[in-house]
């Protein structure tokens, strides 16, 4: 199963841009495709997302906010 990576992100916000290096690291190393979008650009992603970016999804499903948990990353994508 293909598995696309999506980071919520901020600009100006220094942990998105450590999620957004970390998951270009990871899924670039797994062939992983993945794409960052800002919550800030959309009113709907800044209501759900704005107060937990980078938030990280997984084909559209939640799997965490703040820090790229990079072990427990891989297994979802394995």
């Amino acid at each position: 199963m293909a598995h696309h990576v999506t980071v919520m992100t901020r600009t100006g916000c220094h942990l998105c841009e450590v999620a957004e290096q970390d998951i270009e690291r990871i899924c670039g190393e797994l062939g992983v495709a993945w794409s960052a979008h800002d919550v800030d650009s959309d009113p709907e992603w800044r209501a759900e997302y704005g107060d937990r970016v980078p938030v990280i999804l997984i084909d559209d499903a939640e799997h965490g906010y703040w820090r790229v948990e990079e072990d427990r990353l891989r297994k979802a994508l394995a």
